[in-house]
């Protein structure tokens, strides 16, 4: 066997494949079934492989948050296989290349670090403003239910927050149990003299009443409907009168609403009646839209859907036990002609075909070159090289059949 030499790397004559590296030559392995220059380029390949896998982590490392401790375990793994590598390039580089990555990595951690003080920093800040905000409900706070409620959500923040360091966080707990038993004790003393509040509780509830009588007659729906939502509001916000007062303000209160919504329900059901002769215009109208679909002229299909529209809003209201059924199968309709459009679009962007040619070129030229190297391999018996060029052209022969059904879509 005759020997070949590569800047990185030899074969001698009996085959021995040496790597040059800054400590001098090393022996990666022996080739005995080819020319020299095929084992380089066997060893080289591995080289390659060894670049390739660099630059991922490369790359995961600059542009994801790989934790650093994870990235310097993939670091230290690939420097391994670098150190030992059965593989002829510059090895001496791809070192070079893991110490910078090491450095990143490094400035990554510190990174993290100081984030992680940051968010500290913040959750103590965090659980200040919580104490200090329930401290001054229990201190002020005269609505009952709406500070005990915000203190349960202040306690659902704390929980919610970072952890800081222990001593911390136990001082600012116990401010944070103190006052809200603060608030206890202060709603409780409260509650203890509720008298006068429910009394004048049952004065505003007796007004509200007086104004939802009022109300029961009236045929302005809209209005009268968004008065009867506002008394209510103030109905809640008004308190609680005594047990007994409180049923019987309710049940007229409720009394006056109900008169007024069953009579609105029943002028609604009188127009949608009224209605029913526009609903089945409507069903006319879709009958004809929905020939539409499938579509096979978009531009006919657009046309004749904007005359569907203009029909459709001439034709009016419909019953509202109707309205959401026909609406629906209008927009069915809508939204096909839609897609045709989006499709016939695709279809005929020059852009999408030039990308979709040049695919197919590519994995076509790929394909040819692949094949040589088969034929070559074959040749030389090289059983190894033969099943990578086989396994190639099965993986590119499948990505040209998908690519070329893509062409065939803009033709």
């Amino acid at each position: 066997m005759s020997s070949a030499t590569d800047p990185w790397g030899r074969v001698d004559e009996d085959g021995t494949v040496y790597v040059r590296t800054s400590d001098g030559e090393r022996v990666v392995g022996s080739w005995q079934a080819g020319a020299p220059e095929e084992a380089l380029a066997y060893f080289k390949r591995k080289y390659d492989s060894l670049v390739t896998e660099i630059g991922l982590l490369e790359q995961r490392v600059r542009t994801t948050d790989l934790q650093p401790a994870q990235a310097q375990q993939s670091i230290e793994r690939l420097r391994e296989a670098v150190t030992g590598a059965h593989a002829v390039g510059d090895l001496d580089a791809l070192a070079r290349r893991l110490d910078g990555l090491s450095e990143l990595v490094g400035r990554r951690r510190e990174q993290v670090k100081a984030q992680r003080e940051q968010h500290r920093s913040e959750a103590r800040e965090v659980k200040e403003r919580i104490v200090a905000e329930a401290e001054r409900i229990a201190a002020e706070e005269t609505h009952w239910k709406n500070g005990g409620e915000r203190l349960r959500k202040l306690v659902d923040e704390w929980k919610a927050a970072d952890r800081i360091d222990r001593p911390t966080e136990t001082a600012l707990w116990k401010r944070l149990s103190s006052a809200r038993n603060a608030f206890t004790k202060r709603r409780k003393a409260y509650f203890a003299t509720l008298d006068d509040q429910r009394e004048e509780a049952r004065r505003e509830k007796e007004r509200l009443v007086a104004e939802a009588e009022a109300l029961s007659g009236s045929t302005d729906w809209s209005d009268t409907a968004a008065a009867y939502r506002d008394l209510m509001r103030r109905w809640k916000l008004a308190g609680r009168a005594s047990r007994d007062a409180e049923e019987d303000l309710w049940t007229r209160f409720k009394g006056a609403q109900d008169t007024f919504f069953q009579a609105r329900s029943a002028a609604f059901a009188e127009r949608d009646a009224e209605f029913q002769g526009n609903a089945e215009e409507k069903e006319k109208i879709l009958a004809e839209a929905e020939k539409l679909v499938p579509v096979t002229d978009v531009r006919q299909a657009r046309q004749a859907l904007r005359t569907v529209q203009e029909r459709w809003e001439a034709a009016g209201m419909v019953p509202r036990d109707q309205r959401d059924r026909l609406e629906g199968r209008l927009r069915k309709v809508e939204e096909a002609v839609r897609t045709a459009e989006e499709a016939e679009w695709r279809r005929t962007n020059p852009e999408a075909r030039a990308r979709a040619e040049a695919t197919v070129g590519q994995l076509r030229s790929s394909i040819e070159q692949l094949e040589k190297r088969l034929e070559k391999a074959r040749a030389a018996g090289r059983d190894k090289d033969v099943k990578e060029a086989e396994e190639g052209l099965v993986a590119r022969r499948a990505w040209l059949e998908e690519a070329e059904r893509t062409l065939a879509e803009f033709s």
